[in-house]
């Protein structure tokens, strides 16, 4: 093939005959219809030909948001409670430590903020675990 030439007529016939053109249509139940139809019937003539499509964008509304806190008691080892916020808020040791001084201080702290299903499942798994290691931890969330 190479150094022939061939013309455009040429190439589009072979090309149909190899090829052949096959056409399908859709089949509707019903007809097709434009937002103005309506108004055609009623006799309406705001812009005759002419159709208006809107697409709505659904409005979500942003999931309440609940405040994970660690109560103070004269009990529990304050190793202890740097352990928990590394362990199930995913803190470092120095931002643990910032977080158990609080607590020590003020008699409360905030772990993190996070969605109901997400703080409650916190909650219990920090409750849990210092009933297992026998240690009076209090770990409560409110709505922020």
């Amino acid at each position: 093939m190479q150094g022939s030439k061939i013309s455009l007529a040429d190439a589009l016939e072979c090309r149909d005959r190899v090829a052949p053109k096959v056409f399908a249509f859709p089949v509707c139940a019903s007809p097709v219809r434009a937002a103005g139809d309506d108004d055609k019937k009623r006799g309406g003539d705001r812009n005759p030909g002419t159709a208006v499509i809107t697409k709505t964008k659904p409005q979500t509304k942003r999931p309440n948001l609940y405040r994970v806190l660690i109560l103070n008691d004269d009990y529990t080892p304050m190793e202890f409670v740097v352990h928990v916020l590394e362990r199930f808020f995913n803190k470092d040791r120095e931002a643990a430590t910032r977080i158990m001084l609080h607590v020590h201080q003020h008699g409360i702290g905030e772990c993190g903020v996070f969605t109901y299903e997400v703080a409650e499942t916190k909650v219990t798994q920090v409750m849990d675990f210092a009933r297992k290691h026998q240690h009076p931890l209090q770990c409560v969330m409110e709505k922020k």
